[in-house]
């Protein structure tokens, strides 16, 4: 056990599978040969590449490669087939459910290098990019063009990641998920194959759909180096605003009725009167600590002030107060600054802490009750637990501060996050909204699917990698 930042490493705790993985001397002997420099074991390396950013133990690879063209990926894999080796993707490390934590040891395929953006085409709405191109680095890219890549978290994710977790985030309720945004991938398989999933038309009836089968798959099914993104355009106009509600009741109300009026709300954010104190006390700001919507509007200029008192009316109906109303690129950013600090100010509770972030989503009309029933769960504990999320989809998130070497603190919200996802599946919701499966949640998805859609899983699993060496251990167990 070497202690690091984050947790205890552990080598290679046991995962479900039959089986047996051969010794990777051989695989590394072949890959130094192959890739010299880009292939590294150092301790900064494998410690960086042995965790993502939520509360799961971490576990360090054997080694971490670093390939920077598809066919690259090809011939690791291609060798890592043939010695049974555990491959894991990496490309940012920012997921939160353990995806990337290579628990079986095996290599880490690092694709940060694999960062090209191979085309923009303007008018079909469209690009072409490596999967370690970066969200913030793909918008930058495409101002010129007044276009915008809209999904994915807030967070600067890469794009295969985005793709491979099937990630959402706070534009969902306008722009969609990753899976309403990724047109076609480029994947190689566990066999080292190169597989192009779709074309970049914007409708297609040839064949399975292998890009929705590999969006969301995790890494378990193949790893994705090249993604063709939809895009769509800048707004014309847009606005922030900020309105804070007496009870968690008016917020989600307020919140439903700007859905059903058709308001153009491109994002709809809640956080409670809990997160609203935290965020005071770690920015210095003097926020109403009361439930709060965050909101922002994309229109066209000339009906801006329609949906402004649209808006207004809504707001007053459901007694909000402290009403901010900003368009200017400066005030937007003030206006979402609250919203952005929100993981930094929750780490700072107490320090050395992780999160434990719930993921689940219900149905817009069971929201406001899932939400109220699972505060007062809460407020039966001693300990801030935040409630935020993107509830303009019906997604949000509970994220207390834990110590992870806490054994009482993890049983216990281990405990909620379970009796939560309990109930939101009475409400036909799912237990993960936009962060994934990985290791955290592996026996919710078959309660919420069932096991007739786990054998399914594990049958396209069983096909597509025999051998069980792409990340293996997530989703679901492989037996």
């Amino acid at each position: 056990m070497v202690n690091v930042k984050g947790g205890a490493f552990r080598k290679r705790p046991p995962f479900t599978s039959t089986m047996i993985l051969m010794p990777n001397t051989n695989t590394l002997n072949a890959l130094r040969e192959m890739f010299g420099e880009r292939l590294q074991t150092t301790e900064e390396i494998l410690s960086l590449h042995s965790r993502d950013i939520s509360w799961h133990p971490p576990s360090l690879p054997e080694a971490v490669c670093y390939p920077e063209s598809t066919d690259e990926v090809a011939e690791i894999l291609r060798l890592c087939h043939t010695n049974r080796t555990p491959v894991v993707p990496f490309g940012a490390g920012t997921s939160l459910e353990g995806h990337i934590i290579p628990y079986a040891g095996g290599i880490t395929i690092d694709l940060s290098r694999m960062s090209a953006i191979k085309a923009i085409h303007p008018i079909d709405r469209d690009c072409v990019v490596q999967a370690g191109v970066r969200k913030l680095q793909l918008n930058k890219a495409l101002q010129p063009h007044e276009l915008f890549f809209a999904a994915g978290p807030g967070i600067d994710a890469s794009l295969g990641g985005i793709a491979a977790s099937g990630a959402s985030g706070a534009n969902a309720v306008r722009y969609g998920t990753a899976k309403e945004n990724i047109r076609a991938l480029e994947v190689v398989t566990a066999e080292g194959k190169i597989v192009k999933t779709g074309s970049r038309v914007k409708k297609t009836s040839a064949g399975y759909d292998l890009t929705h089968l590999m969006v969301g798959s995790e890494g378990t099914l193949g790893i994705i180096t090249e993604v063709t993104a939809i895009l769509h355009p800048l707004p014309g106009y847009s606005a922030v605003a900020v309105v804070s509600f007496p009870t968690v009741q008016e917020a989600m109300e307020a919140a439903v009725a700007m859905i059903r009026q058709g308001l153009p709300l491109a994002m709809l954010e809640f956080m409670d009167e809990v997160v609203m104190r935290v965020i005071n006390n770690y920015a210095g700001t003097d926020y109403a600590e009361q439930p709060t919507l965050f909101l922002e509007i994309h229109t066209d200029e000339a009906l801006a002030d329609i949906y402004r008192h649209r808006l207004s009316k809504i707001i007053t109906e459901q007694h909000g107060s402290d009403f901010q109303w900003g368009s200017s690129p400066d005030e937007k950013a003030r206006l979402w600054e609250v919203r952005y600090n929100v993981a930094h100010a929750i780490l700072a509770i107490r320090p050395g802490g992780n999160t434990m972030s719930t993921d689940v989503c219900v149905p817009i009309s069971r929201l406001a009750e899932c939400i109220l029933q699972s505060k007062a769960e809460l407020a039966k504990i001693n300990h801030v637990t935040p409630l935020f999320g993107h509830v303009g989809d019906g997604n949000f998130h509970i994220s207390p501060n834990i110590l992870v070497k806490n054994e009482e603190e993890i049983r216990l919200f281990q405990r909620i996050n379970e009796e939560l996802i309990n109930r939101i599946l009475k409400m036909e919701g799912t237990c993960t909204g936009e962060h994934g499966i990985g290791i955290g949640k592996k026996k919710y998805l078959e309660q919420e699917l069932g096991q007739p859609a786990i054998d399914m899983m594990r049958a396209i699993k069983k096909a597509l990698d025999p051998y069980h060496i792409l990340n293996p251990g997530k989703i679901f167990d492989f037996y």
